[in-house]
């Protein structure tokens, strides 16, 4: 493996990169994977984009404040005011504050288009995103930035306090407010010339943190030619997008889906996107309809909540729907699908590899399944000992393509990357078809009294009665099972709580799916520890588990 000449003066990030040997095996065998050496993926992104298909598109809008039309005016940039914009933020970066290509800046805010245009500045001026999501807290900043370095952060005035005090000392320009020293004043005195930076295909263009669900993040490394290829494979082979579309979600631009569904994919189709700071599932459906929104990436709470608010009606100008970040229980794809007419695109993903791998669209999806690989990626299944076991069996997700892992400086980089593999850490079941089926994550099977029992199965049949809102399962310590089936239960407003509901719910499972199955505790909660991106942090779970057994029935 050689790496192409770098444009980076700062070597921060190629000092960091993963011996070769522990790389993964990458793949280009598809004509539009065939990228040059050098190659800026903001300037191919935004202006090569503007060039092809006109600077008076739009590009970038905001909503308002509750994303549905009220709390002040929406806004939309076309794409040569973007282009504009994002040369102007280049100036002030390398000419004010002296950034050199390879710096690596902190981004912090919520969704809309200034978040937007300072990640695409970043990048053409040759630095290296960091992109946070807007709600960590101090220690977790800290965290970030103890692992990152940053010389730089662009943070939404509204976030600045706890970024004060997580990076202390740490140079920061603030957007979105008045005064001489905003970002908008600043860029207002630059003339809107910028040449973007050289950079190598194989540079560094942005650095992810993994969302945490395990407790420990990580911080991925992904090049420039990664950030394309994303919106080369899924997109344009199972979003299909068009140049009329409007795409919007609600994952932040912080978290790689949201990086990808709302701001790569658009941008690479000449596409615009609507970007909403925040916003309930009843106000996101009423964004969706005042805006003419066509493709929506979200989780699949969310889809249940929209429908579980009466929403299903405005919903009609959607014609691509992706559910991803946690697996898509079959009842909710069938209750959206007869709802609306839409059939969700459920897909599987990881901070690792940018974005989704495996998915299917249209008549291919088999409701309950994932999907098959993407075009650009090729997957199998594997046992304990790294051999590919037959289709049926259950067995370690492993998966190559064009993007793959590069850990900054972590030792985890030799058991997520095995034989030139990406071990997702997902048990899966491939059909004959080349299908994938989800089992759950391979640190959630629960072996008790020697049943092999996957998590995400048992929450699917609690999901189906009508009193449960959430469900996490996890398997809880127990002396005579080895491990029992665990679930914490978030019920709907009304639903009341108490002995005869768990019983209610067992009977309920029993009947759903095999009765060895079913949760032998029953936990009411309030709600489920999460993440930031949404995704419910299981190892929570366990450890309360742990702390405080319940009593298996």
């Amino acid at each position: 493996m050689r790496l192409s000449p770098s444009a980076h003066v700062d070597t921060f990030c190629r000092d960091r990169l993963p011996p070769p040997g522990q790389w993964p095996e990458f793949r280009f065998d598809r004509p539009e994977l065939d990228y040059p050496e050098r190659l800026n993926c903001a300037a191919e992104l935004l202006d090569a984009t503007a060039a092809r298909n006109g600077a008076d598109r739009p590009c970038l809008h905001s909503a308002s404040q509750d994303g549905a039309g009220e709390g002040g005016p929406a806004q939309t940039w076309t794409y040569g005011e973007t282009v504009r914009l994002t040369n102007q933020l280049a100036q002030v970066l390398t000419e004010d504050f002296g950034l050199r290509p390879g710096n690596r800046v902190l981004l912090r805010g919520p969704n809309n288009p200034w978040l937007a245009a300072a990640w695409l500045a970043v990048i053409k001026a040759g630095g290296v995103a960091v992109t946070t999501m807007a709600l960590l807290r101090p220690r977790e900043i800290a965290t970030v930035t103890g692992l990152t370095e940053p010389s730089l952060a662009l943070c939404d005035h509204r976030f600045a306090a706890d970024l004060a005090a997580g990076a202390p000392g740490l140079t920061t320009l603030l957007y979105g407010g008045e005064g001489p020293g905003d970002l908008s004043a600043r860029c207002a005195a630059k003339n809107g010339t910028f040449t973007a930076v050289d950079t190598a295909a194989d540079d560094v263009a942005m650095l992810a943190s993994t969302s945490g669900t395990t407790g420990q993040p990580k911080v991925t490394m992904h090049f420039h030619r990664d950030v394309l290829a994303t919106a080369d494979t899924f997109s344009r082979h199972l979003i299909r997008p068009r140049r009329d579309d409007v795409f919007t979600g609600t994952p932040p631009l912080g978290f790689t889906y949201g990086l990808g569904g709302l701001l790569l994919f658009p941008l690479r189709a000449g596409a615009s996107a609507l970007l909403i700071e925040r916003a309930t599932p009843a106000e996101l459906a009423d964004a969706i309809a005042a805006h003419g929104v066509t493709v929506l990436s979200t989780a699949p709470t969310a889809y249940r909540a929209m429908l579980a608010a009466g929403k299903a009606s405005v919903l009609k100008n959607l014609r691509r729907c992706v559910s991803a970040g946690e697996h898509l229980p079959k009842s909710v794809w069938e209750e959206f699908r007869q709802a609306t007419g839409i059939a969700i695109i459920d897909g599987i993903g990881s901070t690792e590899m940018l974005h989704v791998f495996i998915a299917a669209a249209d008549g291919d999806i088999r409701p309950g399944s994932t999907g098959r690989a993407v075009p650009g990626y090729r997957a199998k299944i594997l046992d304990s000992r790294g051999e590919e076991v037959p289709d049926g069996q259950p067995g370690r997700l492993a998966v190559q393509g064009p993007t793959g892992c590069r850990y900054l400086s972590d030792e985890r980089q030799r058991s997520y990357v095995q034989h030139g593999w990406n071990i997702t850490g997902d048990t899966y079941i491939r059909d004959g078809d080349g299908y994938f089926w989800y089992q759950a994550r391979s640190d959630d099977m629960i072996i008790s009294a020697g049943y092999n029992i996957a998590g995400p199965e048992v929450e699917e049949a609690l999901l189906g009665h009508p009193d449960v809102a959430e469900v996490a399962v996890i398997g809880a310590p127990d002396s005579g099972r080895g491990m029992v089936v665990q679930a914490y239960v978030v019920l709907r407003d009304g639903a009341a709580a108490g002995p005869a509901k768990v019983t209610e719910l067992q009977d309920f499972t029993k009947a759903a799916i095999a009765p060895y199955k079913y949760p032998r505790v029953i936990e009411f909660v309030a709600e489920l520890p999460k993440t930031i991106s949404g995704k419910t942090q299981r190892y929570r779970l366990r450890q309360l588990a742990t702390q405080r057994p319940g009593e298996a029935g």
